[in-house]
């Protein structure tokens, strides 16, 4: 995921049932890429039913983030979405990479 002012790169998966809660997981590299903007970046993730859910880089460094968003229910959900933006502030819309969407793969009994 890319827009003006970051780059996010990494993995993203959804934990079988059992594992790590069922919870749909990611492994980012949060970048902020003009530091002399004076901005922050953050990464938002939802999964299905849920709220939106935000973790924060930090300015003029890149972060690695290892996140698993789950519920007790949220094993049941089959749609997660991840997208990357950069925090202009109160006054101005943040800048947000397009939103990407995963389903959890389906499982032959």
């Amino acid at each position: 995921m890319e827009t003006h002012g970051l780059i996010a790169k990494g993995t993203y998966k959804w934990e079988p049932k059992g594992q790590n809660h069922g919870g749909f997981h990611f492994r980012l590299s949060l970048k902020d890429a003009d530091p002399a903007d004076g901005h922050n970046v953050y990464v938002e993730s939802k999964v299905e039913g849920y709220s939106w859910s935000r973790l924060y880089g930090k300015q003029k460094k890149t972060v690695q983030l290892d996140k698993v968003i789950y519920d007790g229910a949220a094993q049941y959900t089959n749609e997660a979405w991840i997208r990357a933006c950069r925090d202009r502030g109160s006054l101005r819309p943040d800048n947000c990479a397009d939103t990407a969407s995963f389903k959890r793969p389906k499982v032959n009994k």
